[in-house]
């Protein structure tokens, strides 16, 4: 049994991981963050409570400031799995991009890894090993027109992602992350009916695939052996 810290909980592919978490059995506690939305995030802490016998703790703040980290170290200890879910993502053209747009993709995006690993990674270190999985994109692989900040973020979790896992390693901890394409949830509400047909469309699968269907494939990813490392793994239905 173990603890696991889950950034960015409070709906999408946050809530549906937490819930299947709590159900797999695996954890006796479950640590849910969420940036901004507390009754969300309340609604998965109950959902979650209901679905295992667990400790489950939900935390609001943003992920992106370091000394919030280290608050949520010092508050709840140490974790053995750090999932790293946490994103925003803003459409439009590059120059119409504002700057503080392009800097909350970021910070959400890449300086939160930073802050979540920095602090969590020595107690692992010195627990002689620990799980990180990090939340990534397609986007981060080949880049979206209108999405730009998006794309750039995710392919730094990408490099983030190797270059970590290369660092830890030698300490028995796993550092991979999952690239999703289009998923079911309210970052892609911008996107009309037709929109999404002309997707389901273009995607050899056949449909856009649930929260469930990515938390569970993730479940699987922190259960694979310890020289699965390093590896970013796409969940797209053969889309791109």
């Amino acid at each position: 049994m173990s603890t696991i810290l889950i950034t960015g909980a409070s709906s999408g592919i946050g809530r549906a991981f937490a819930l299947a978490c709590a159900v797999s059995g695996r954890y006796s506690k479950i640590l849910l963050n969420g940036g901004h939305d507390r009754a969300a995030l309340e609604e998965t802490a109950r959902r979650v409570s209901a679905a295992g016998d667990l400790v489950c703790i939900s935390d609001l703040g943003d992920v992106g400031d370091l000394n919030y980290v280290g608050s949520l170290r010092r508050r709840f200890g140490p974790v053995d799995t750090l999932v790293n879910n946490a994103a925003v993502s803003r459409v439009g053209l590059l120059t119409d991009t504002a700057p503080e747009d392009w800097d909350l993709v970021m910070r959400t995006n890449v300086t939160a890894l930073y802050n979540t690993c920095r602090t969590y990674v020595p107690d692992m270190v010195k627990a002689g090993g620990g799980r990180i999985l990090n939340v990534s994109s397609v986007w981060g692989e080949c880049g979206a027109s209108c999405e730009v900040a998006y794309s750039a973020a995710k392919g730094a979790v990408n490099a983030f992602t190797r270059a970590l896992a290369k660092e830890l390693a030698p300490s028995h901890i796993r550092v991979n992350a999952v690239a999703p394409g289009i998923i079911d949830t309210r970052m892609n509400d911008n996107l009309s009916e037709d929109e999404k047909a002309g997707i389901r469309d273009q995607i050899p699968a056949g449909y856009i695939a649930s929260p469930d269907e990515i938390a569970q494939a993730m479940l699987r990813l922190l259960d694979m052996p310890e020289y699965f490392n390093g590896e970013i793994v796409r969940l797209d239905g053969c889309w791109i």
